[in-house]
């Protein structure tokens, strides 16, 4: 009866265990399938005249906290100075 109550435990957890790989599978596909979805939107843009580079440097700040990229720019700003870049 042991045998038989771990041979069940096993089977669950294997069933458990191909779901959740199943899952992340699944959200894997959809992750590449929206970095494609980015990519056109970006080379829509690029032929549009936009500077995809900049767009990408945008988003990225946007995600930031403004006091942050401030006191970056405050930094960045002191360092061209010090080294004549004005």
């Amino acid at each position: 009866m042991n045998d038989f109550s771990a041979d069940s435990s096993y089977r669950v957890t294997a069933d458990e265990l191909r779901q959740f790989i199943e899952r992340i599978e699944r959200l894997d596909a959809e992750k590449k399938d929206l970095a494609e979805q980015q990519k056109e939107v970006l080379a829509e843009a690029k032929g549009r005249g936009y500077d995809t580079k900049i767009i990408r440097k945008v988003i990225a700040l946007r995600k930031r906290e403004p006091n942050d990229i401030a006191e970056e720019e405050a930094v960045l700003e002191m360092y061209k100075e010090a080294l004549g870049m004005h």
